[in-house]
């Protein structure tokens, strides 16, 4: 099974799945937002030059992802500062 790196911001109750090879350097051409009506909240498709899809951005992940995807989530709010 293959790694799909996940940052979540607590204080903006924000998700980012990343599904860009880390190793290469893949910058978004283009976001397709998909409809906050019709998902109750706001996700952002992110693709490529290619249009190859590269990252998913999860607004009120809270409400949308599973609790365990969240926690071991990779943190970057202030609230995972140690200073």
């Amino acid at each position: 099974m293959a790694d799909v790196r996940v940052t979540y911001d607590a204080e903006a109750d924000a998700a980012y799945l990343y599904f860009a090879d880390p190793r290469v350097d893949t910058r978004v051409a283009r976001m397709y937002p998909c409809d906050p009506v019709q998902v109750e909240g706001m996700i952002n498709l992110d693709f490529d030059e290619t249009s190859r899809l590269v990252g998913i951005e999860v607004l009120a992940a809270k409400s949308k992802l599973p609790g365990y995807l969240l926690e071991m989530a990779e943190r970057i709010d202030r609230s995972s500062d140690p200073s």
